[in-house]
């Protein structure tokens, strides 16, 4: 009888804390949507077992199988599934790791398709799925979780839609960044009125900024000048000045 060794298993707490989408947009822009689907795949074939004892005494049991089924929710997470699975399970402490790939044909379009990478305890999995929906460009990003054995497959699969994390689905999409319009006015005329914050020439009251206060004091009420202003936020402000001889 060969012997495993288990050296080690990293796993990740994918439930816990639900997902975490970090990416950038890549320079294209993306749309963002929350999608849940369930599915049961129980009928087994082409199930390998094989089965040893670690030098630690633990009984490991190694299994590959594909599994059919149905899935049902979003118009992505719709039609039969089709799941294939690599178990490593220490049965002696019933806890392991499966991984696999996921596949639903869905009847308006090519095949949903994800790689799922999913930690086993007490029967049942959970872990996180990455693949794309129907549209290749339309990326699947879920927490899924079902019962599990070698010999029954799949069972109360759910693809997000749990307490312990859900699903995304990122798609082609437009981003428009908002522009403010930039506003402004213009007079020509008679100084009537002006200080060291404020001028008003042919009737345009505008406030002075600092950095135009020393264009702004050689004028005298009478005199006349040009001045263009900004609008912004319901404030009118000085841009441009400049005097005008009669």
């Amino acid at each position: 009888m060969r012997t495993f060794v288990l050296v080690s298993v990293c796993l990740v707490a994918l439930t816990a804390a639900g997902i975490a989408v970090g990416r950038s947009f890549d320079g294209n822009s993306k749309s963002a949507k929350s999608v849940a689907g369930t599915f049961t795949a129980t009928t087994a074939s082409k199930v390998e077992t094989r089965t040893c004892t670690t030098t630690d005494g633990k009984t490991l049991v190694s299994s590959t199988g594909t599994y059919t089924g149905t899935a049902a929710g979003d118009p992505d997470l719709t039609g039969p599934a089709t799941l294939s699975a690599h178990a490593l399970i220490n049965s002696t402490d019933n806890v392991g790791t499966i991984s696999g790939t996921l596949k639903i044909d869905v009847s308006s379009g090519a095949d949903t398709v994800a790689r799922y990478n999913a930690v086993y305890s007490g029967g049942s999995l959970a872990g996180l799925a990455t693949g794309h929906g129907q549209d290749e460009h339309a990326k699947l990003v879920a927490n899924v979780s079902a019962g599990f054995t070698a010999a029954g497959g799949f069972t109360n699969g759910k693809i997000g839609g749990t307490s312990g994390g859900g699903a995304i689905e990122l798609g082609p999409g437009q981003c428009k960044s908002t522009e403010a319009v930039k506003e402004s006015s213009e007079a020509s005329g008679t100084v009537t009125a002006v200080s060291s914050t404020s001028i008003t020439v042919a009737g345009l009251t505008c406030a002075v900024p600092v950095s135009l206060q020393s264009l702004v004091s050689p004028l005298t009420v009478g005199s006349r000048a040009e001045i263009r202003c900004s609008i912004s936020g319901g404030v009118t402000t000085l841009v441009k000045v400049e005097r005008k001889h009669s």
